[in-house]
């Protein structure tokens, strides 16, 4: 079976003493503050022997050849030499510049120095032996016969030490040493390169995500704007002035240049976001949206829009939750500037709340609240009404980019600043719907208690109330940026299935009433319940006096109406109507009986009451 790759590595242990160039790797004995490195010198033979030389002249005399005879050494002393001797010896001095020691000289020292050391064994013991190592070798190399070789041999004697064989035990746990160590090395050196693999692993995957994410953006058609260059880079004329890397754009073509420079992120280029996206100036917050209605017993109800949720794990949906919030900041900027001059309603405002009296009992808010607050708690009630405001100021925002892009792209220079006008509003078309929607509200209110009213004294009256007259095309039209168009209604009263009262109605509180004799504009609440008593009492007593003429038609008796004889119609709380009759007596031509009717008291139907008047007064007069 063959052994695998890594079994069959082999790594030399030896010290390398060649590198790669095959030059000889020198000692290194210091580096220099500097940086140079500082080498042991190789000493050559020759300079080796030299030195030892010198020893044997300085030590022994410059004269130790001369008194050497043979192989046999001189024991004569050195001052006893003759001028020969003495030539030499001064020409040694000359030499070497000092003292030379003679052999009694040396033998003295060497009996001053070794009882010193004899004294300090632990100490000195090593000295004590090179000493004794070095004369031994002395005596054996100046020896000059064969006699006294063999006298220096037994002097210096030497030993064979054979190195003993090694124990099975020990063998085996040094094998253990050397494998383990070896495996260990490899192991590290194998995570090494298992980390660096991974690293160059991972930087191509997030290289290829962030040009992924790139094409995905590029292709949900969001802006890539090139992104300005480091921070230090030439900028002078010849450099390289390319963009290296882009931004992206999600803000709205025609807002402010200040939401522009905050709807602006980057790709990331680390693993730290979800979505794979940076945004530089994302505040987190959302627009919301309060209605608060006060009911005709004094309880305000409160409702809030439900806002929409994004699903932002992906780079196309975290983009599309950044523009809305950049959206909504743009329309609070415009609430907040158009508030103090509505001419209708009046407004309180905060930094980050809009609070609006838009109509009576009714109560705007807008403000700014972050992502975890603003989210449908269960207590909330969730009104239409505020998701209709909600997406009409969207709209209305639009209409207002569009007015500011046609004056942009119209006209230049002295025509444009000649036909530029003031962009339409945001606010004041939302009060206008709100105080429309009260109006309209309070109108009904009043004619369906005058239809109550009829219908209790047992007069037939239908009422046709349609608030928004307008088409669905008709209503988107509204939103366009040719402003002055208006939301209308209508309503129509017929009573007894003979007579009709026509009111219309435009946003915000336009009401006019259409009569057969006369076009009437109306301007408030009691004038319209003036409108609607005098019209109803007309009414019946045009239908008296078509009873009076049936039941006297054999008579010949003429009837008309005057408020001041014979019937008289009055109304009360809540449009309850009352009526009276009298007769004149036939001989003194004053007041002679006198009938009441109250819608409370009696469940006659009015007309039959009237008819049974005129009977009986018909009866007794003749």
């Amino acid at each position: 079976m063959q052994e695998p790759s890594f079994k069959q590595i082999k790594l030399s242990l030896e010290r390398p003493y060649k590198d790669d160039n095959g030059a000889h790797i020198l000692t290194l004995l210091d580096i220099t503050p500097e940086g140079e490195h500082i080498h042991e010198q190789k000493e050559s033979s020759t300079k080796l022997l030299g030195e030892n030389l010198r020893r044997i002249f300085i030590e022994r005399g410059s004269d130790f050849f001369d008194r050497t005879k043979g192989h046999e050494l001189d024991d004569r002393p050195a001052g006893n030499t003759d001028d020969t001797s003495n030539t030499s010896e001064n020409l040694e001095e000359d030499a070497l510049g000092g003292h030379v020691m003679s052999a009694e000289e040396l033998f003295k020292m060497r009996a001053e120095i070794i009882p010193q050391l004899l004294k300090q064994p632990n100490k000195d013991s090593t000295s004590l032996g090179e000493i004794s190592l070095a004369r031994d070798l002395l005596a054996s190399l100046l020896s000059s016969s064969q006699s006294q070789a063999d006298s220096s041999t037994a002097n210096l004697s030497a030993t064979v030490v054979t190195k003993p064989p090694p124990i099975v035990s020990v063998q085996a746990f040094n094998a253990q040493l050397t494998i383990g160590s070896k495996d260990e090395a490899l192991r590290k050196a194998a995570n090494v390169f298992k980390s660096a693999a991974d690293s160059m692993e991972r930087g191509r995957i997030k290289g290829e995500k962030y040009w992924v994410d790139a094409l995905k953006v590029r292709r949900a058609n969001w802006g890539l704007n090139p992104a300005p260059l480091p921070f230090g880079s030439a900028t002078g004329k010849g450099a390289d002035k390319t963009s290296k890397d882009f931004l992206i754009s999600y803000g709205l073509e025609e807002s402010s240049p200040h939401f522009r420079r905050q709807a602006v992120a980057r790709i990331a280029s680390d693993d730290s976001s979800v979505h794979g996206l940076v945004f530089l100036h994302r505040h987190h917050t959302r627009l919301r949206v309060s209605v608060s209605i006060v009911g005709a017993d004094g309880v305000s109800m409160t409702s809030h829009n439900t806002p929409i949720k994004i699903d932002a794990k992906s780079p196309e949906g975290a983009l599309k939750s950044a523009q809305q919030e950049v959206v909504e900041h743009e329309i609070f900027s415009h609430l907040v500037q158009e508030a103090g001059n509505l001419p209708t309603a009046s407004a309180r405002v905060s930094e980050r709340l809009v609070i609006i009296d838009a109509a009576h009992g009714v109560e705007l808010k807008f403000e700014l609240l972050d992502d975890e607050t603003a989210l449908p708690d269960s207590s909330d009630t969730v009104g239409e009404k505020c998701n209709l405001i909600y997406f009409t100021l969207h709209a209305l925002l639009l209409r207002r980019h569009g007015f500011l892009q046609a004056q942009r792209l119209g006209a230049t220079g002295a025509i444009r600043a000649a036909i530029e006008a003031q962009p339409p509003t945001i606010l004041q078309p939302i009060i206008d719907l709100l105080q429309y929607q009260v109006f309209c509200e309070r109108i009904k209110s009043e004619v369906e208690k005058m239809v109550a009213a009829l219908s209790v004294v047992g007069i037939p009256s239908t009422l046709r109330f349609d608030p928004v007259g307008e088409t669905g095309l008709q209503l988107v039209q509204f939103f366009e940026r040719t402003a002055g168009k208006v939301i209308g209604g209508e309503a129509v009263l017929r009573i007894d299935g003979r007579h009709t009262i026509r009111f219309t109605f435009l946003s915000p509180s336009s009401l006019t009433a259409h009569l057969s004799q006369a076009t009437l504009t109306i301007s408030s609440i009691p004038q319209l319940c003036q409108l609607l008593t005098d019209e109803v009492e007309r009414c019946l007593l045009q239908r008296i006096c078509e009873r009076g003429r049936e039941t006297y038609e054999h008579v010949g008796g003429t009837w008309f109406v005057d408020l001041s004889r014979n019937f008289h119609v009055s109304f009360g709380k809540d449009f309850n109507i009352d009526c009276s009759a009298f007769q004149l007596h036939k001989n003194t031509m004053k007041q002679g009986h006198l009938d009441k009717y109250s819608s409370n008291l009696t469940k006659e139907p009015l007309l039959s009451w009237i008819e049974r008047i005129i009977t009986n007064a018909a009866s007794s007069s003749s």
